[in-house]
């Protein structure tokens, strides 16, 4: 019997019941959306709170006007160590707002960095933000790729978990608010992999853009380059696997490689956008690398200024620098030093979730085949860093909590039926914690270790202390201590005076002259520097800054 609502070769008009259905999943992908864009306005408001807030860290200075040094002048002889994408990014920002440049400036990068935000008529503070925003942007677009990446692998209530894990990071946070290249290194590293992961449905169009994306990795920070193997073999796994079922093996080879050359494109791509024609001359204190590592160096299909800042990186392994951890200051490196770091300054809640979407991608069916994605590259990395010697700080491992938060999304796919309800539990504990660090991120430990007031007794460097208090404390000086004396021994780029600090070095001074107010990097205490220790020891702790300056008084010296 014909129904008497449709034609024949019509589809026949929705009923009744299938609008409200429809309403439903409407409101369920607005509701979604919803969510979405509320974790990532908090993590874009507290980014951009800490970014307005902080005085310049170690290395930023150095980012920002060597990314304009290369948009102005085409010249890529500043901070060759590092590859320039992530630099031109960051001053592409710096240029929008209009900074004054001295042409060829021969200085070395650190002093180049100082000049350009302090002597040559620049605001530092508007330099600093116009620099950090575009990392900012990226880590907020980056969140998305973990939104989608775990919502492809657990649905929408995982994609939520990942994004709110990635989003209350406080390492993330604390990085992503800075005019660095660890998080957007990262972020191209976990999209790259996302979109091999994708890849296994539609290669044709996912394998190109996942070269891209690994390509501007390493074209950002050479950091990158041990994951390059291991994703040229996800690419060759990604495209055997996809559809038709078990491609030819030689095809899978053959789009790896084709991934591999798109990515190294990037990297040339990267340098002749700085100087098309590729000048460089080789720095005269470039270390000279030999054995296997120079000969590994030599083969990389990489422009020369690549491979020269490959070797500067070998020169900075074979330095013995100063670490300190759990209150032991040592010179070298310890293997556990990354795991360590990271077990304190990662919240409980973050942990567990971190273990449990671990287990769930090894154990669950559904998840098993991303296992090599997530776990792979995560590994490789950390293993890396972890035996290399600058044992300063948890973003040398950034990529730990990018892509663990994409395998938390999964801890909602157990089958047990409070598995949910302690996912959410365990996310609110996150949540909680990472705001009340709000907006001190960069010292941030969890409760177990006492919370970021406790952070530099156990850690230091950019851990606790990078510089980044240079102008809070000048608004405590003023508001509390005025007109008294200030004796400060600090750590960073910033310049005291610029702030309206005016200090001198107890280090260079009699230790009697030494009265009034003894104001300290929280890096620098922990150093047992013979000029310094004295004088801690004979002062009293009055103050301290952002957690990681700290404040005394020192008397003046019984006759």
């Amino acid at each position: 019997m014909t129904s008497l609502s449709a034609e024949p070769g019509r589809p026949a008009a929705p009923t009744a019941e299938a609008a409200p259905g429809r309403f439903g999943a409407l409101r369920r992908r607005w509701l979604l959306a919803a969510v979405v864009s509320v974790l990532l306005a908090q993590m874009g408001a507290a980014m951009v709170t800490t970014a307005v807030q902080q005085s310049p860290t170690v290395d930023e200075p150095v980012y920002i006007s060597t990314g304009v040094v290369y948009l102005r002048e085409h010249d890529l002889r500043h901070n060759a160590e590092h590859p320039p994408l992530g630099k031109l990014v960051i001053g592409a920002g710096a240029v929008l707002a209009g900074p004054h440049l001295r042409a060829s400036f021969t200085g070395s990068d650190y002093r180049l960095g100082r000049q350009f935000l302090y002597r040559w008529g620049n605001d530092p503070q508007r330099m600093l933000l116009a620099g950090r925003l575009p990392v900012i942007a990226l880590t907020l677009l980056f969140g998305l790729v973990v939104f989608a990446f775990a919502r492809d692998l657990a649905g929408p209530a995982g994609g939520l978990t990942a994004l709110a894990l990635y989003a209350f990071s406080p390492d993330v946070i604390a990085h992503g608010s800075l005019a660095t290249l660890d998080v957007p290194t990262a972020g191209l590293l976990l999209t790259s992999v996302w979109l091999l992961w994708r890849a296994r449905r539609g290669p044709r169009l996912c394998l190109p853009l996942a070269g891209a994306a690994l390509g501007g990795a390493v074209a950002t920070k050479m950091s990158a380059l041990p994951a390059l193997p291991v994703l040229l073999v996800l690419a060759a796994v990604s495209v055997w696997t996809s559809r038709p079922p078990r491609r030819p093996v030689a095809t899978a080879v053959l789009s790896a490689a084709g991934v591999g050359v798109l990515a190294v494109a990037v990297v040339w791509a990267s340098y002749l956008a700085v100087d098309p024609r590729l000048r460089w001359a080789a720095p005269a204190d470039l270390p000279s690398v030999g054995g296997p590592r120079g000969l590994a160096v030599g083969w990389l299909p990489f422009p020369r200024p690549f491979q020269d800042g490959m070797r500067a990186q070998f020169g900075f392994e074979d330095m013995r620098w100063t670490g300190f951890l759990f209150g032991d200051v040592y010179r070298g490196s310890r293997w556990y030093y990354l795991p360590a770091a990271l077990l304190v300054k990662t919240p409980l809640g973050m942990l567990v979730l971190w273990a449990a979407g671990v287990a769930a991608t090894a154990a669950l069916p559904r998840l098993r085949p991303a296992a090599p994605y997530l776990l792979a590259p995560t590994a490789v990395l950390l293993a890396v860093a972890m035996t290399g010697s600058r044992d300063l700080g948890v973003r040398y491992a950034i990529v730990v909590p990018v892509f663990l938060a994409v395998a938390a999304g999964g801890a909602v796919l157990y089958p047990w039926r409070w598995a949910r309800a302690a996912t959410v539990a365990l996310l609110m504990f996150v949540a909680v914690s990472s705001l009340r660090t709000f907006p001190y991120y960069l010292p941030y430990s969890n409760e177990a270790f006492g919370g970021p007031s406790r952070t530099h007794l156990r850690l230091h460097d950019s851990n606790v202390d990078w510089g980044q208090d240079l102008g809070r404390l000048a608004d405590r000086l003023r508001e509390r201590y005025p007109g008294e004396p200030v004796w400060l021994v600090f750590k960073g780029s910033g310049v005291p005076s610029a702030y309206g600090i005016r200090a001198r070095d107890p280090l260079t001074a009699p230790p009697g002259d030494v009265r009034g107010l003894l104001v300290v990097s929280d890096s620098w205490l922990v150093k047992n520097d013979p000029r310094l220790t004295p004088l801690i020891r004979t002062s009293e702790p009055i103050d301290e800054v952002g957690h990681s300056v700290t404040i005394f008084r020192r008397p003046a010296p019984r006759p």
